[in-house]
């Protein structure tokens, strides 16, 4: 198509020239019109006609004559120069029409060699075990129209939604979620049980290419490293080149595990974003279980947490969570917490470089939470937890697992959170809605929950305490977790603490005009 358009260009540059000549030759031997007038002007019959003339002795004017050529010619110059510059433009686009048109001629011939007739969707990804299409991937690129008459208001047409289909795939381009990968970090050491936190890791993940698990082994133990090793290309298996023991005061000889467990951290995660260059990771340890929608968590909350500064961290886990204190009905629902909650994490690279430098030694995660780390920064939790830990026996001797972890809830609900407006998580707009959803709940005494009998409806109901052992009384009677880390109760955002209590929505919170957390309450 474009070898015979450069032949048609060619043509008419050639008619253009000859066309001209011939007129310039027709007009200098045509006799000039009219006869001589006594003005300087062109008049029909009397004054001087197309400004043609004689000089002396009746001979013709030339210079005039060849004067009104040359203007007659430049005029003609001109209006060919703007056609030249159409055709040439015109041969770009019907360069890039041709372009277009073999691309969409390769598309189509592949879709035929595959056997289908019909334009491609995008692939569904399916959770093994769920009958369910869970994500959709979005498609990218929209395909673009072929151009099959060559008239010149059509190329233009055609050009025009060109550009304006590029143009509106780079502005949801820039609206949206970039693609990034989100790597999971899994902790291991000695617990041939990492096969059930691993299984259900594979079963769930939507793309190996967008969530590669890293399993960082510990401890050097045989049996788990072949556990591992068994996965083959499925996970990418390192393992911490310290073993030695640590050298520590002798009245922490008992707490030498908690110290092996941040030695182990501080390498795996310099290993994730120092060695194999990830910007964020998702944290889990090897006696968690995933929900069928964690990576979709974790997906969705991804751009909330790297746009906010009052953001640090994203958790999979309600401290909280057990059956009876969480809504069933909504599994959608999340959280702005004040309390770093941990067991199964996301955690970005910039906040690690702050972190990294002044790492401890041992017990990182109450370190987390102390004042200084938090900077008054938050986390997001969910109402119905992602994970679950059946690790019972570990460097804790099984400290609350009897009592609260064996019966926090698992989310079994595949939530479509990528799909969700979550700008209601952002500071501003979270705290106005929470704080005057909180402190326009009715006010009662905790006699009146327990009994039921005076309470109507589903609530929110409040419940206020204004010391630390008023706190303590109330979660205990209440059935939530009464201990506090530098002064934050777990699950707390600005003080309040939200749980349902035999069905009803229950805010455990102090006074009205709360400003900060008193440290000396831990």
């Amino acid at each position: 198509m474009v070898r015979k358009k450069g032949s048609l260009i060619l043509c008419g540059a050639f008619l253009f020239v000859a066309w001209n000549a011939l007129l310039l030759l027709y007009l200098w031997g045509r006799p000039p019109i009219g006869r001589l007038g006594e003005g300087g002007g062109a008049e029909p019959g009397g004054k001087e006609e197309w400004g043609v003339g004689k000089g002396k002795g009746g001979r013709i004017n030339l210079a005039g004559e060849v004067i009104r050529l040359a203007e007659e010619v430049e005029v003609q110059l001109e209006t060919q120069k703007k056609l030249l510059k159409q055709i040439e433009s015109n041969r770009a686009v019907w360069a890039r029409q041709k372009d277009i048109g073999k691309r969409e001629t390769d598309d189509t011939k592949d879709v035929k060699e595959q056997g289908v007739h019909q334009p491609q969707k995008p692939p569904l990804l399916k959770v093994e075990g769920n009958d369910r299409d869970q994500t959709e991937l979005k498609q990218t690129e929209k395909p673009v129209p072929t151009v099959a008459s060559d008239s010149k208001l059509e190329q233009q047409q055609a050009v025009e939604k060109n550009e304006e289909i590029v143009e509106n795939n780079e502005v949801a381009t820039s609206v949206s979620s970039p693609e990034v990968v989100i790597p999971i970090l899994v902790i291991a050491c000695d617990r041939v049980t990492v096969k059930r936190s691993l299984d259900r890791l594979i079963q769930y993940r939507p793309s190996p290419e967008l969530y590669p698990i890293i399993v960082s082994q510990d401890c050097g133990h045989g049996e788990t490293a072949r556990m591992i090793g068994s996965y083959g290309d499925q996970v990418t298996h390192i393992k911490q080149p310290d073993l030695g023991d640590i050298r520590v005061r002798p009245e922490h000889r008992k707490f030498q595990g908690y110290y092996k467990i941040a030695r182990h951290y501080r390498w795996a995660l310099n290993q994730v974003f120092n060695t194999f260059s990830h910007s964020t990771v998702v944290i889990v340890e090897d006696d968690l279980e995933v929900a069928p929608d964690f990576f979709e968590y974790f997906r969705a909350l991804y751009p909330i947490l790297s746009s906010d500064p009052s953001l640090w961290c994203v958790s999979a886990w309600n401290d909280n969570g057990r059956d009876a204190l969480v809504d069933p009905s909504k599994a959608e629902l999340l959280y702005r917490t004040d309390f770093f909650p941990g067991l199964g994490w996301m955690l970005l690279k910039d906040m690690w470089d702050e972190l990294e430098p002044k790492w401890p030694s041992a017990f990182w995660d109450d370190w987390m939470r102390q004042p200084e780390q938090r900077k008054g920064r938050s986390c997001i939790r969910p109402e119905i937890s992602r994970t679950i830990t059946f690790g019972r026996k570990g460097v804790s001797l099984g400290q609350f697992f009897d009592q609260y972890l064996r019966y926090i809830k698992l989310n079994t609900e595949f939530v479509p959170f990528t799909k969700q407006d979550l700008s209601y998580l952002l500071k501003e707009k979270y705290e106005e809605k929470f704080i005057k959803e909180v402190y326009s709940a009715q006010l009662v005494k905790i006699e009146d929950l327990q009994q039921g009998g005076s309470l109507k409806g589903p609530g929110p109901f409040r419940v206020q305490y204004s010391s630390r052992d008023s706190f303590k009384v109330f979660a205990r009677n209440l059935g939530v977790m009464d201990d506090l880390k530098s002064g934050v109760p777990r699950t707390g955002y600005r003080g309040v603490v939200s749980f349902l209590y035999r069905g009803r929505r229950v805010f455990l919170a102090p006074p009205e005009g709360w400003t900060q957390y008193d440290i000396s309450w831990s």
